[in-house]
């Protein structure tokens, strides 16, 4: 599958989780977070440090989400995805979307060795402003 097809295929999941949302508003965590939510996607944020952002309730791990998402979003350094994709893979999510230094080639090898599709080099803020949503 092309890179832009599975990038589409993506933007059209309804549901997200963004793993490294942070309550620093300028930090990509944030903006993405808060960027989906506008965008009308259901998204969970995900950061072992945070009971909430800005009232939303905020998870310690993708297994505590009180549903499976479609997407998730990876923005946290590559130190700390391995075990994040082993939940995504254990819950039967097949989407992973890496923000560019959340991820190195022994991060991507080990997503896709575990069966899951990934995007990676591109942010999701830009391809959300491509579709205008």
């Amino acid at each position: 599958m092309s890179k832009e097809i599975l990038i589409k295929e993506m933007l059209e999941q309804p549901v997200w989780a963004v793993v490294g949302a942070t309550k620093t508003k300028d930090k990509f965590g944030y903006r993405i977070f808060k960027r989906l939510q506008s965008d009308g996607y259901k998204t969970y944020a995900v950061n072992p440090f945070y009971q909430e952002i800005e009232g939303e309730v905020c998870y310690p791990s993708l297994t505590a989400l009180p549903t499976v998402p479609d997407c998730v979003s990876m923005v946290v350094s590559p130190e700390k995805a391995e075990a994040f994709i082993v939940q995504a893979a254990e819950l039967g999510i097949k989407k992973i979307w890496f923000q560019p230094g959340a991820f190195d080639q022994s991060v991507i090898d080990f997503a896709e060795s575990k069966g899951l599709e990934t995007v990676y080099y591109d942010c999701v803020l830009v391809e959300l402003g491509k579709i205008g949503k």
